[in-house]
């Protein structure tokens, strides 16, 4: 027996997820500089040393996502969801205390480790949502990403202005409400009978890829989910560097651009999914979606003013409508009882793309973007980003024929 969502359960898995991402954002404007009060606040061994510690959070979605999945399908989703959020109130207070660069170091792994949770949350979300549904449920949490994406380096600059370990207190406290709040509100999801046992070859990051393989379609869009993470993570890892090259823009521009792009994101992936998947169907959503990123990054990649960033940023906003129709196209694959795997290769996979395209970006923006570069290609790195999406189209294209339509 499954259980159907309810209003309390429903809106703390929202706020979760909000937390996780208002959590990875509450670092940006703080960060650097608290890592520079360690360092003598020598600002360009900071700025090494703060790339490693935002990298590491990446490292260890990849790890631990499977196995937060994995022990979501044996004892159920509510004891990891919560057991989560207790571990990322901890990592956020220890980064507040820390008298070291160890201590942030130690709080960042254990924040990676526990923001693995997004397993568990996208396999309750499964749980409680009928197929036909989930799509709109999957774009309510894309907007809880959107939203966290705007509130989070926005209240951590605010915070950090007063004191730069308020933040992470704020954090603390947030996941420690949150986690009361849980703990009074959230059913159990996954009923006995659908459980199974727990399996680390199964819940190690590369064994819970290779289980992807065991359902052809699922590997397929996977694939294409591959692809769409490639592309967004290159786009975020260039977008303030490659805006300030470009275009001169200062940094309250590059500021005010990302809150447009999280502002729209919101509103297509809280509003327009839900209104729009059940009319055109998963299918058309998820090809209609992936082409208009491609011609969102397309349009940056060809820009020469600043104006046609945001308008580029009009169809890459409503690509999103691809993400919730693939996802609710792939729980339809498995069974509950691997529901919390399945999320947690995803959250893996996501986590694997977090570390290669901001590499594969950057690495593209110092080698095509200077002016005096031989071939000098603006927007280089954005023409990379279409590409993964256009190879996610070829991808999806096969996959599809192979799906037998409802």
């Amino acid at each position: 027996m499954t259980i159907r969502a309810s209003h309390g359960s429903t809106a703390f898995i929202f706020l979760t997820v909000l937390l996780d991402t208002l959590g990875v954002g509450l670092l940006i404007p703080v960060g650097p500089r608290l890592v520079a009060s360690f360092l003598g606040d020598a600002l360009s061994a900071a700025s090494r040393t703060f790339g490693f510690l935002f990298s590491l959070y990446s490292v260890m979605q990849f790890v631990f996502a499977p196995v937060l999945g994995g022990l979501s399908d044996r004892f159920g989703r509510r004891p990891v969801i919560l057991v989560s959020l207790f571990g990322a109130a901890l990592s956020y207070l220890a980064s507040g205390l820390a008298p070291s660069l160890a201590w942030l170091f130690a709080g960042r792994i254990v924040a990676g480790a526990t923001g693995a949770s997004f397993s568990a949350a996208n396999a309750y979300v499964t749980d409680v949502t009928p197929p036909e549904k989930r799509a709109g449920a999957f774009g309510l949490i894309g907007a809880a990403f959107g939203l966290g994406f705007i509130l989070g380096p926005a209240v951590g600059g605010a915070l950090g202005d007063a004191g730069l370990r308020i933040p992470y207190f704020v954090a603390a406290a947030l996941n420690f409400v949150n986690l009361l709040y849980g703990a009074f509100v959230l059913p159990e999801s996954l009923p006995l009978e659908a459980r199974r046992p727990f399996s680390w070859r199964r819940a190690n990051p590369l064994g819970s890829l290779e289980n992807l393989g065991r359902h052809p379609i699922v590997l397929g869009l996977t694939g294409t989910m591959a692809c769409s993470f490639m592309a967004q993570m290159i786009l975020q890892s260039v977008w303030a560097l490659d805006n300030q090259t470009r275009f001169g823009w200062s940094l309250r521009e590059v500021g005010l651009s990302l809150m447009v792009v999280g502002v729209s994101t919101a509103l297509v992936q809280g509003a327009l999914v839900r209104a729009a998947v059940p009319r055109l169907g998963e299918r058309r959503s998820l090809v209609l979606g992936l082409t208009l990123a491609t011609l969102g990054y397309l349009g940056f990649a060809f820009a020469r003013r600043g104006w046609v960033m945001y308008a580029s940023l009009i169809p890459l906003a409503l690509g999103g409508l691809a993400g919730p129709a693939i996802q609710a196209l792939i729980t339809r694959e498995v069974g509950a009882s691997e529901q919390g795997e399945l999320q947690g290769s995803l959250n893996s996979l996501q986590g694997l793309t977090a570390i290669v395209g901001p590499l594969l970006g950057t690495a593209l923006l110092a080698r095509f973007g200077p002016e005096a570069a031989h071939p000098h290609v603006a927007g280089a790195a954005f023409f990379a980003a279409a590409a993964f999406d256009l190879l996610g189209l070829a991808l999806v294209g096969r996959v599809l024929a192979a799906i037998p339509k409802n």
